[in-house]
């Protein structure tokens, strides 16, 4: 049994990750601040589901703290890093460029030279932001990423620079994860598909920026947590591998399988693309395929129909069940 360290094990895909681990046995540490970025309601349910395994063990600490979080690796003895914590959003990042400094680039830091000469294994979100203004599709690993056009995406890009460095000066195993859209149940409420679904049954208007033409290569969560946990169990000097749907989706079909889903038919605001956002996102996936047996076989309207049946399930005060 290994002792894994999660970090933002209350966020979206911390939760699941930690999940997975746990229903296999295995020992986890969550790590999460709580901040109040989206609900921290929402995060406070999902640790509660957590703490119901024997096996799980949590701490609300900061990772730009540095004195506290090394006293608690320190005293859990973690092996195994699973870094999924992070100060999410590209347009947040345009107003709010110190918090990212702080969670993506700090917390980043020091957490990887603790790890250091004492851990097995150390993996970490990156991000498709990465691949910025990007016009060849699908986006392979191998491209260049030297051209981020918001500042989170920055942030992902210096992770996976320091990664590197800390894989080729202490030999310390790191795999950089970039996530493509991921969605599914206990989502972010600040992601499209939490959002839209919220103001929909709200009555109010969604903001669809590109006029409806941008696509997303959307990752249903629970077809990308068994690729987690291998990428977990399997250290490599230094690897980056996608994590997507392999199948981008333009946002006027993502926003009418939630209309049919919701039976509500949204009062669409048509905006231009905002500065950050691309117009397309499209994950090579077959790296992934191949070393860590990925596949994404969940398709986006079955997808979309999961979330929403427990999105209903979640707020049945709006639906007047609560």
């Amino acid at each position: 049994m290994t002792n894994y360290l999660v970090t933002g094990s209350a966020g979206f895909i911390g939760f699941h990750v930690a999940k997975g681990l746990l229903e296999r046995g295995e020992e986890v540490v969550g790590v999460d601040n709580m901040n109040p970025y989206y609900s921290v309601k929402l995060k406070e349910d999902r640790n509660r589901i957590l703490e119901k395994y024997p096996g799980y063990k949590f701490y609300r600490v900061d990772l730009a703290d540095r004195e506290t979080l090394w006293k608690v690796l320190d005293k859990e003895r973690v092996e195994v890093i699973c870094h999924l914590a992070a100060q999410a959003g590209v347009r947040y990042s345009l107003e709010n460029p110190f918090a990212y400094e702080e969670a993506n680039l700090k917390g980043f830091l020091n957490l990887i030279e603790w790890a250091k000469g004492r851990v097995e294994n150390f993996v970490y979100a990156s991000s498709s932001s990465v691949y910025g203004g990007n016009k060849k599709t699908p986006f392979s690993e191998d491209d260049r990423v030297d051209n981020p056009i918001s500042l989170y995406a920055a942030t992902k890009k210096a992770n996976e620079l320091m990664a590197h460095v800390y894989s080729h000066l202490f030999s310390l195993p790191t795999t950089g994860l970039r996530f493509f859209t991921v969605y599914g149940p206990w989502g972010r409420p600040d992601m499209a598909l939490y959002k839209f679904a919220l103001r929909m049954v709200r009555g109010e208007r969604i903001e669809v920026y590109g006029y409806g033409k941008m696509k997303r290569d959307f990752t249903y969560i629970e077809d990308m947590v068994p690729a987690v946990i291998r990428a977990l169990e399997t250290p490599r000097d230094y690897e980056i591998y996608n994590l997507g749907g392999n199948r981008p989706v333009e946002l006027m079909y993502f926003i009418s399988l939630i209309e049919k889903e919701l039976g509500i038919e949204a009062n669409k605001e048509f905006l231009p693309i905002q500065p950050g956002d691309v117009p397309e996102t499209y994950a090579d996936i077959e790296k992934a395929r191949r070393d860590l047996g990925y596949e994404p076989r969940t398709p986006i309207e079955k997808g979309v129909k999961r979330f929403t049946e427990w999105f209903r399930e979640y707020h049945q005060d709006l639906f007047g069940m609560g």
